[in-house]
């Protein structure tokens, strides 16, 4: 007669089995650590992925079932994964201290400063950069978000103030892709409660119009309001500015501009309606952006962006840089790529400073195993 085992003697088997399994993998470190000192003196990669395969297909013929040959698999993924990151920060205390390609700085330097936002006069990209700098700073607008990033990589502006999330309707996904395309970099951020208004002609009522115009984002933000009027059509301009200079030069009545008041005030507008958001708490916040390689002593979060190569787990290999580092990620999200169906662009935000230890040991693994990465800023 077959007596089965209880609970705690199954536990016991099990606590028995991992002594011997944390102790050959203490071994298999030790080993892993000299193949660090071999790659210091022969100057060899860290990652060696056609070896990685091999010993993968190995280990799993000895699966006697598809489950094992699967558990297998996943099981020394992962010892490959811990073994390459404690090569690479072998390698990094051996070595001299690599350059970072940042500098920092005690303070930014903001005096005489030239700044661009996308816009006109009286839009809220505006509003941003006179809270963030002062009401007299030198400025210019520019039509388009690439306009600005072209100024301010061309020299023209010292500074730009560019959009980059709204509380309620996302992230601006345009500005992502630009900071991938261009050699600007975050410096700092600020915040701006919005206050939408619905603005027309002098005189004009709210039974006249049959049009609204301003920036998506906004229409998504006052679509409560907007619900209780459905016959009025609905188009998207590049900027709330935009929008309230068309309406008030059109002179039509039937036309009305969502912006805020200062933008009524700028183009001779009136205003029909305040405070139209969905939300009251409805907030943007833009960023600060030059094209020096700087950041500040007291920085506490890093932006970055990369691609994956198209293997399996390839995403989670990146991002376990980050949890073996016990770094906190704040955020991610994913942008297609142009010209190139069906890949995707990673963002992230991560705690930290570029100063910081841990986040040398994460950026040096994503360094040799992403593709493309580019650090956006640290701010």
């Amino acid at each position: 007669m077959v007596i089965s085992m209880s609970l705690d003697g199954l536990r016991k088997q099990i606590d028995v089995i991992d002594q011997y399994l944390v102790s050959l993998y203490k071994e298999r470190l030790l080993v892993s650590g000299r193949i660090a000192a071999d790659k210091i003196l022969t100057g060899k990669p860290v990652q060696d992925r056609e070896r990685e395969m091999e010993k993968i297909a190995s280990v799993m013929g000895k699966g006697e079932n598809e489950f094992e040959r699967h558990a297998i698999a996943g099981l020394y993924e992962q010892i490959m994964a811990v073994s390459r990151k404690l090569q690479y920060r072998i390698i990094a205390e051996n070595e001299k201290e690599e350059a970072i390609s940042f500098t920092m700085v005690d303070k930014l330097d903001l005096e005489n400063a030239k700044v661009v936002f996308q816009g006109a006069e009286g839009s809220y990209s505006q509003a941003a950069m006179e809270s963030y700098f002062c009401a007299g700073i030198k400025s210019c607008h520019v039509e388009t978000f690439k306009d600005a990033m072209e100024a301010l990589a061309g020299g023209k502006a010292d500074f730009a103030v560019l959009p980059w999330e709204n509380s309620t309707a996302g992230y601006v996904t345009e500005v992502f892709d630009l900071l991938a395309q261009f050699d600007n970099y975050i410096v700092d951020e600020q915040e701006l409660l919005i206050e939408h208004c619905l603005l027309g002609q002098k005189g004009s009522s709210l039974s006249e119009i049959e049009a609204v115009y301003s920036h998506k984002m906004s229409l998504l933000q006052a679509a409560s309001y907007l619900g209780k009027f459905p016959g009025w059509k609905q188009n998207v301009c590049d900027n709330n500015a935009f929008a309230a200079r068309f309406v008030s030069e059109s002179g039509n009545n039937k036309y009305a501009a969502i912006a805020g008041e200062k933008a009524a005030e700028i183009y001779g507008l009136e205003v029909l309606a305040t405070g139209i958001s969905q939300s009251v708490t409805n907030t943007t916040k833009f960023i600060i952006a030059t094209n020096q390689k700087i950041f500040r002593s007291g920085a506490g979060k890093i932006s970055i962006c990369f691609e994956v190569p198209h293997q399996s787990g390839s995403l989670y290999q990146m991002l376990s840089h980050f949890i073996f580092n016990d770094l906190n990620l704040n955020r991610i999200e994913s942008r297609p790529i142009p010209e190139r169906d069906w890949e995707y662009r990673f963002f992230a935000d991560v705690e930290g400073n570029l100063t910081d230890s841990a986040v040398k040991n994460a950026l040096r693994g994503l360094k040799f195993e992403a593709v493309n990465l580019k650090i956006l800023g640290n701010y």
